[in-house]
């Protein structure tokens, strides 16, 4: 099969067009359907377990209900573990495709091969979200602007009261108290915490650590376990401030991060449009779709503290019903009824209508083992 070459890690954007697959004879899935999610076989069956982002959880929701309204005999199991947990699940065969918020390592990459046939695993975009930095300080009711190196110095430790003039020079107007700041991480691998990283590393001049899935451990701070952990934690202690997917932050406060000369609140819109600025990254399977970043971006309107979600599937699967039901669901999450479901409930941003064509060939390379 003729495979189109995309790139690898950190971020992108694509949708696929609905073809639910149906169980055949040959050795590559068979698709019908249409892109907004109707019309598609109901033949395909089985069950798909999968794990991985838990930024995924409330958008994973409603793929597996909208998949199973399409595919009644079909069934999804999703374990919302962090990306790290679903990409080493994947990996050693508990899973059948991983959610994650960041790419796979070249390592990683060279691993899936174990499992995945000579071409590895590849990654398809689900959705685009904002990385919301995220606050909750009794006084402050509007949104606060701050520029990259003073976000970074905060959760370096270095601006330890909110009322720092590194924050004021910011924020003229706003009457900030003295409260010292508690910085929440998250304590699992998270591909949120290594999108926000990578944002510090790459847009400051100021932080010094290394961009990985795990917070710096050299940093004194609180930490939770997944989204609804630093979420939670943040909400119930006054002068704290964490990072986490935007769909998932509740009633807390929001940064609205300095872009060249102005201030950009983070929105879906935003989001997609530092994501749209950057450029696909080279490697691994050829049909994977991954962009990097431009986390420095200076266009107008662009929110560059933003992640990517992927799925991640096999190139080639050992039995004709898990590829069936893999490209089923992707390409269900794909379509303009999985994205506009998944925005209805988690508030992503949909995925450009301009690489649909590119999500959809990368999904149906997927093949069964001979």
């Amino acid at each position: 099969m003729k495979m189109k070459s995309f790139g690898r890690t950190a971020a992108i954007l694509s949708v696929a067009s609905l073809a639910l697959v149906g169980c055949g004879e040959s050795n590559t899935p068979a698709a019908e359907g249409d892109s907004e999610g109707e019309g598609a076989s109901s033949e395909v069956a089985g069950t798909l377990v999968g794990g991985g982002a838990s930024s995924q959880e409330a958008a994973m929701t409603a793929w597996t209900d909208g998949f199973t309204s399409v595919a009644p005999d079909a069934q999804v199991n999703y374990a919302s573990v962090g990306s790290g947990g679903g990409r080493d699940g994947f990996l050693g065969g508990e899973y059948d495709f991983a959610g994650s918020d960041a790419a796979m390592s070249d390592e990683e990459w060279e691993s899936s091969k174990e499992i995945c046939g000579p071409e590895g695993a590849f990654h398809v975009p689900s959705y685009i979200s904002p990385v919301a930095v995220a606050f909750n300080v009794e006084g402050i009711d509007d949104t606060l602007n701050l520029d990259a190196d003073t976000i970074a110095s905060i959760f370096a430790g270095e601006v330890t009261s909110w009322d720092d003039e590194a924050i004021a020079e910011h924020n003229p107007d706003i009457e900030l108290p003295s409260t010292p700041i508690t910085v929440v991480h998250r304590a699992d691998d998270s591909g949120t915490t290594e999108n926000f990283v990578d944002y510090l590393a790459t847009a400051s001049d100021v932080w010094d650590y290394e961009v990985s899935g795990e917070w710096p451990g050299e940093i004194a701070a609180e930490s939770a376990q997944q989204t609804s952990g630093v979420v939670g934690l943040t909400s119930d202690t006054d002068g704290a401030i964490t990072y986490a997917d935007a769909s998932q932050i509740g009633d807390l406060g929001t940064v609205a991060v300095q872009v060249g000369e102005e201030y950009v609140e983070y929105s879906p819109e935003a989001a997609s449009q530092a994501v749209a600025s950057s450029s696909p990254v080279e490697g691994q399977a050829s049909n994977n779709m991954a962009y990097e970043l431009d986390r420095r971006t200076e266009e107008s309107g662009a929110y560059p503290v933003v992640l990517v979600s992927y799925h991640i599937f096999c190139n080639e699967y050992p039995d004709q019903e898990t590829a069936d039901l893999a490209v089923a669901f992707g390409e269900y999450v794909l379509s303009e009824d999985g994205q506009a479901t998944a925005e209805a409930a988690a508030g992503n941003a949909p995925i450009s209508e301009d690489l649909r064509s590119g999500a959809m060939e990368s999904l149906s390379a997927i093949t069964v083992a001979e």
